[in-house]
């Protein structure tokens, strides 16, 4: 593919996203897209299929990105203390890097649009932390309740926290997260 190809490509990804996470699949046109990404409708055709093609592309492009994010110098023999510490860190700079890209995956993690390939991409994702989740109960570091509701209960306030930081709603600076990721540390620890 050529530089002027990627860039276009890219152009349309990045426009697609930033509509996707703020009106949704639904709430997104592929003219939307084109006029954001300042291409005709026709030329994100050349580069996607349909409209399910393009979210499902980008949907794992990010979550590739998330995962590569987690993955990169994890603590693997470290205490479950120290790796949650370094997944809530993962995934703040994440969502400080690509500032749609969280939202926009946790939005659009659980649609009927999905292809299976995404939807093993986003579970193999939810797997890892589990595993975390499993073996820290195995320690006796992490309170013995269903891993789903843990994951909830921590991933979710995550994702809600970066979302407020998104909107500015507070002020994402280290001190606050610090404070935010050991409460929600907190909330799973064993006492």
């Amino acid at each position: 593919m050529t530089d002027a190809k990627k860039s276009k490509r890219q152009d349309i990804l990045d426009a697609a996203i930033v509509l996707f996470a703020e009106r949704g699949y639904n709430g997104t046109t592929v003219p939307m897209i084109a006029d954001a990404a300042k291409v005709g409708a026709g030329t994100i055709y050349r580069y996607f299929d349909h409209k399910e093609n393009l979210v499902n592309v980008l949907f794992q492009e990010k979550l590739n990105a998330l995962f590569e994010q987690l993955l990169k110098d994890y603590p693997t023999d470290a205490s479950i203390r120290e790796q949650f510490h370094h997944i809530f860190e993962s995934i703040h700079h994440f969502a400080m890097g690509d500032t749609h890209a969280l939202h926009f995956i946790d939005s659009h993690c659980n649609e009927m649009f999905l292809t299976e390939e995404s939807q093993e991409l986003f579970d193999s994702f939810i797997e890892y932390i589990s595993n975390v989740v499993r073996v820290g109960q195995e320690r006796g570091e992490i309170i013995v309740l269903q891993t789903e509701a843990l994951i909830g209960v921590v991933y979710g306030a995550i994702v809600q926290i970066l979302k407020m930081v998104r909107a500015g709603t507070i002020d994402g600076s280290s001190p606050l997260m610090d404070n935010l990721e050991e409460c929600c540390w907190n909330a799973i620890k064993a006492n």
